[in-house]
């Protein structure tokens, strides 16, 4: 019998709401002439990032043999997710920027708790396997 994995629900919902939020409610700077900054490259890195941890995720829900390898993805993929804004790609350099004051520390968030809820598929996993 297959058995429910909690951390992969904690990573999949996660992984949702930051490539749905950064399209969104967590998006980038809306310029009110139509064009946007460099934030808006940021935002589509980070849905794309997201859509990979929601099909990590899933995968680790129904591939059991598999979970620590896709747990170990998920980290890597959360550590990568917290450098996209303002170091991998730039945002914009005014503090009262959409993309400074609500996507950045949002997504900072959202990742720091997919890295946890990862790493504890990994032990979790780590030591299952352990036992036998």
């Amino acid at each position: 019998m297959k058995r429910l994995s909690i951390p992969a629900v904690i990573v999949l919902i996660l992984a949702l709401v930051v490539a749905i939020g950064s399209q969104t409610f967590l998006g980038a700077c809306v310029h009110e002439d139509g064009s946007f900054g460099p934030c808006h490259w940021a935002a589509r890195a980070l849905l794309g990032e997201g859509c990979l941890a929601a099909a990590l995720a899933l995968l680790a829900l129904f591939v059991e043999q598999a979970r620590l390898g896709l747990y170990l993805a998920s980290a890597l993929n959360a550590v990568l997710g917290l450098l996209t804004p303002g170091t991998l790609i730039a945002i914009c350099g005014m503090d009262t920027m959409r993309c400074r004051m609500v996507m950045k520390p949002a997504m900072t968030v959202l990742w720091v708790l997919m890295l946890a809820a990862a790493a504890a598929g990994c032990a979790m996993e780590y030591r299952r396997a352990k036992r036998g």
